[in-house]
């Protein structure tokens, strides 16, 4: 083909000229076709027409905007295509899968909710509403059998299962499918409205639990304390653990923690057991106050989180309260760790521990370790461990230049008999 002749595709024809002027024409048209559409047919039509004008702009050699201030033309094009496509999509349906799909989540909704008395009675009468619409609608005879969640969510079942087998259309039964949606958003105003647990205040929600049933006899003020009080006489720690979940203070949840640590049965143990696996302090002093043993493995683990001292500080106390010889050996090989703040507290947990395996550790601890108060610590501990060897190790260091070792070492001296002249 020479240059003179006109463009052409391969069947000889001339290829049509596409222009920004060209496409804009063909959107004006589209929007006139799209506003007379009013069957499925003629929407298909519409959105095939869409397709063909977005191909031509994908293919256009548009010219570029003369300055940055200028609208780029196939940007402007191009939402004018999109906003036709919305306003497409908008214009479809409604379609009985759009009621189905209402359904499933009304039925997820019911069964992942927890709701209040007031609630349950709510959602009942919302499901009961919409299956007599169903069955009005559709002529059908879907049936709400039970008040509880299983039973509503097998009713709406029963009502998508009927909906989806209606082989209902889109333009045929448009006035039908419009009713049922009507039905459908009404279901989901209602559930919406129902009283949800979450919707309640954190004293609504004890209330409801009979939380307060107790209080009569008690003065203390919050009743939240009497409460718990009047719970643990009762031995009721069911209670008390639902205090120590919704009551978001500190004041709470010491003295909560400290009936549930008085208490220390296996459900008290439990509880503490599960704070204590998120590494949360206050429990994990409880389970040693506890002298909970089933806990000692979890709170070995915590024995070199040399990051987080504070949590070291808590851990190792409790093992030593717990007494358990588990903890003997990873205890002992925190006496020669950097942190001087948290080395005092291996020692003493050692101590309360008894083991006499740690007596040699604790003796190098005291003869060699640079800090006065790991020093004073570890003879401390050799003082509760108790055996000769270990008193006798504290009482050599009577002239100690830290006082407080001299202290111990006096102490030592007593237990042992030595006299203060000798």
């Amino acid at each position: 083909m020479s240059d003179g002749d006109d463009a052409s595709d391969d069947s000889g024809a001339p290829e049509e000229e596409i222009s920004v002027e060209s496409l804009q024409d063909g959107l004006s048209a589209v929007e006139e076709e799209l506003e007379a559409a009013e069957t499925e047919a003629a929407l298909d039509e519409v959105e095939s027409t869409l397709d063909d004008i977005e191909s031509k702009l994908e293919a256009a050699d548009l010219p570029e905007p003369a300055d940055d201030d200028e609208e780029d033309p196939s940007e402007e094009l191009a939402d004018s295509l999109a906003t036709l496509r919305e306003e497409l999509e908008a214009k479809r349906g409604p379609y009985a899968e759009d009621v189905v799909a209402a359904i499933d989540e009304a039925k997820t909704k019911i069964e992942d909710t927890r709701w209040t008395d007031r609630g349950e009675g709510e959602i009942v009468e919302a499901v009961e509403s919409f299956v007599a619409s169903v069955n009005e609608t559709l002529d059908a005879d879907v049936s709400v059998d039970g008040e509880d969640a299983e039973e509503l969510s097998a009713a709406l079942a029963d009502a998508a299962d009927v909906v989806g087998s209606a082989g209902l259309d889109a333009d045929e039964d448009a006035e039908t499918i419009a009713a049922l949606v009507e039905a459908a958003d009404s279901l989901e105003s209602d559930l919406e409205a129902a009283q949800e647990w979450d919707d309640l205040e954190t004293r609504e929600k004890l209330e409801a639990q009979g939380f307060y049933d107790v209080l009569g006899h008690y003065k203390d003020y919050p009743p939240e304390w009497a409460a718990v009080k009047g719970w643990e006489e009762e031995g009721n720690v069911e209670m008390i653990l639902l205090a120590l979940d919704n009551l978001q203070s500190d004041f709470m949840e010491r003295h909560c923690i400290e009936s549930l640590t008085r208490l220390n049965d296996q459900a008290a143990f439990e509880a503490m057991h599960q704070r204590a696996q998120k590494r949360d302090k206050p429990s994990i002093k409880a389970l040693g106050k506890m002298r909970a043993e089933d806990a000692v493995e979890t709170l070995i683990e915590y024995v070199d989180t040399d990051k987080d001292p504070q949590l070291q500080k808590v851990t190792f106390k409790a093992l030593g309260e717990i007494g358990d010889e588990r903890a003997t050996q990873p205890l002992a090989d925190k006496l020669v760790m950097e942190n001087d703040n948290v080395r005092p507290y291996a020692a003493r947990a050692l101590g309360l521990l008894g083991d006499t395996r740690a007596v040699e550790p604790l003796i190098d601890t005291l003869r060699d370790d640079e800090s006065d108060s790991v020093r004073s610590s570890a003879a401390w501990a050799l003082r509760q461990i108790g055996t000769q060897v270990a008193l006798e190790a504290a009482a050599e260091h009577v002239d100690d230049r830290s006082y407080l070792v001299q202290s111990e070492a006096e102490k030592a001296r007593e237990a042992l008999g030595i006299s203060q002249t000798a």
